[in-house]
């Protein structure tokens, strides 16, 4: 028996002779030993060539599989590789080949630390990225006012498709500009908070509690990080507001107090070593509101101290003065005594007396001061009404005489004072009803109420306006009835005359002149009210209305 064949004839080459070929020849030497006959040894073949090919289709199928999953691997890092090309920005990796060639093993063993370069430097990105967007979520809690928030790397959340060195940048940008607006706001805090400082230096306030009632993490001892929310800066602002009205308030009292002790010394003669205690106060007087001021320089306490020295020197000074009044008194009881004259009566003396301790009299004269500078400026502009009333009747006021031109320039300057009479009285009447409300008062003028007369004014100003309405539509000549506003005080205006000076004159007066002195000027001024009330032009019916109109009038009268 011959060596072993193929199907077709001819040896195969995956057959070496020193391994199947041996075996073979050995196996046959077996059968021509045994004496097998042919067919057995054709079966036996046959059986060994199907195990043969089917031992090698099983190799071609393993190295099949091997070779597909080379190719999906390929695939797999060139498709990956191309991701990471794209997520972070970049066109291509210097050292790796354009174009792939070779073997499967060897393009896959070409790739392979490209792609491992590229996961390296992802890992790097993304590492960028979720710092500085980790700092931006942190400044921006902190900006907001957040006192907790999720730190941990889990929270950030980071977009792996786009890690690009263009959207790092964008992240860079944004994060310094929180940085910015972060230390921006610092500096708001720290200028609040110096502010506040010093002003509870200056006002005796303890800063560190008022700072710590804005908010706890501003309070130097806090040991954590400021909040710099817009809702602390809005109250740190506020509270420094707060502070400056205080500041100012404090410092208007004390120059109020200053002034008051510096005129109640001058009065009595007050000597420098007693002056010196409260020099510190006085010294505030020539202080403007925005110079620094010294530590502690308005404090209660500061303020307290002056307010009992003012009252203390009150009580001495109406001590003094009573001591005055009475000395003065005896004068005149020794005066009328030699003379044979009347004493003034108990009463009388006994009302002198009363106003000498009335300080509330000197405070309202005080608060009486912005309306009767009103009131002055009103009389005047009714002189000039009443001038201009009578000039746009004159006839001859065109003709071309001695003085008529000043008095044409004297028209013009009085229509422009004239024009601003309506809202001088508005502004008089809110101040004397705000004057008469806080009060609980009716405020007098000549013991007249002020409010009456400019509301009288008013309605009688109207009628005058309509009447002239009515007048320029009739067709007749006739003239104008004698009906117009002579002016509410007429010739004997306070500025033509006195405006009496209230009750710190009759204090003073009374003093020196005596009891009936008082009562004359008293019986005076009604005389005066009346006569002035009862003139034509200001009140159209008389005596009989000006009664109604004082006597609408409710609530106490002042002095």
């Amino acid at each position: 028996m011959g060596p072993y064949q193929t199907p077709g004839g001819t040896r195969s080459p995956a057959l070496p002779e020193t391994s199947c070929g041996y075996l073979l020849q050995e196996l046959q030497m077996i059968w021509d030993e045994v004496g097998e006959d042919r067919f057995e040894r054709e079966k036996v073949l046959l059986d060994l060539e199907q195990e043969c090919i089917e031992v090698y289709r099983r190799k071609v199928d393993s190295a099949n599989i091997s070779r597909t999953r080379l190719h999906q691997q390929l695939a797999e890092a060139e498709a990956e590789f191309t991701h990471l090309l794209l997520s972070l920005g970049e066109r291509s990796l210097p050292g790796r080949p354009e174009k792939m060639s070779g073997t499967l093993k060897e393009q896959l063993d070409s790739i392979t630390p490209a792609l491992r370069e590229m996961q390296l430097r992802k890992e790097e990105r993304v590492k960028q990225f979720r710092a500085v967007q980790g700092q931006i979520q942190k400044i921006s809690a902190e900006i907001a006012g957040q006192s907790v928030y999720d730190e941990s790397p889990s929270s950030i959340i980071v977009n792996e498709n786009d890690l690009s060195l263009k959207k790092l940048e964008e992240y860079q940008n944004e994060l310094q500009k929180l940085h910015n607006e972060k230390n921006d706001r610092l500096q708001q805090v720290e200028k609040y908070t110096d502010r506040i400082h010093s002003l509870c230096t200056t006002l005796g306030m303890d800063s560190s509690t008022i700072i710590t009632k804005v908010h706890p993490t501003l309070n130097e001892l806090c040991g954590i990080s400021k909040n710099i929310s817009d809702v602390i800066l809005a109250k740190l602002d506020s509270t420094v507001v707060s502070l400056e009205e205080e500041r100012l308030k404090r410092l208007e009292k004390l120059k109020y107090l200053g002034k008051a002790l510096t005129n109640l010394w001058n009065l009595m003669d007050t000597p420098y070593k007693d002056r010196r205690t409260f020099s510190h106060v006085t010294g505030l007087l020539s202080v403007s509101p925005m110079d620094v001021l010294e530590p502690g320089s308005l404090t209660l306490n500061i303020i307290q101290q002056a307010e009992a020295e003012v009252k203390r020197l009150d009580q001495l000074k109406a001590s003094k003065m009573k001591e005055l009044f009475v000395k003065k008194q005896n004068e005149l009881e020794e005066i009328c005594h030699r003379s044979h004259m009347e004493i003034p009566s108990r009463p009388e003396m006994d009302n002198i007396l009363n106003l000498i301790n009335s300080a509330r009299a000197r405070e309202e004269a005080s608060s009486r001061n912005a309306i009767m500078e009103k009131v002055e400026k009103w009389v005047l502009a009714r002189d000039e009404e009443r001038w201009l009333e009578e000039y746009n009747r004159d006839e001859n006021r065109y003709s071309v005489s001695r003085g008529a031109y000043r008095n044409l320039k004297r028209a013009e300057r009085a229509r422009v004072t004239v024009n601003k009479i309506p809202a001088l009285v508005d502004l008089l009447i809110a101040k004397t009803k705000s004057w008469e409300e806080e009060r609980k008062k009716v405020f007098l003028y000549d013991e007249v109420p002020l409010l009456a007369m400019l509301e009288e004014y008013n309605v009688l100003r109207q009628e005058r306006e309509e009447e002239k309405q009515k007048q320029r539509v009739r067709t007749s000549s006739r003239r104008l009835s004698n009906r117009s506003l002579n002016g509410v005080f007429g010739n004997a205006s306070p500025l033509n005359g006195r405006i009496p000076s209230g009750i710190p004159q009759l204090e003073s007066n009374s003093i020196n002149l005596g009891a009936q002195t008082t009562s004359f000027r008293k019986e005076g001024r009604k005389k005066k009210a009346q006569k002035m009330l009862s003139r034509p032009g200001f009140m159209t019916n008389g005596k009989d209305e000006t009664a109604s109109v004082v006597s609408t009038c409710s609530g106490p009268l002042s002095p």
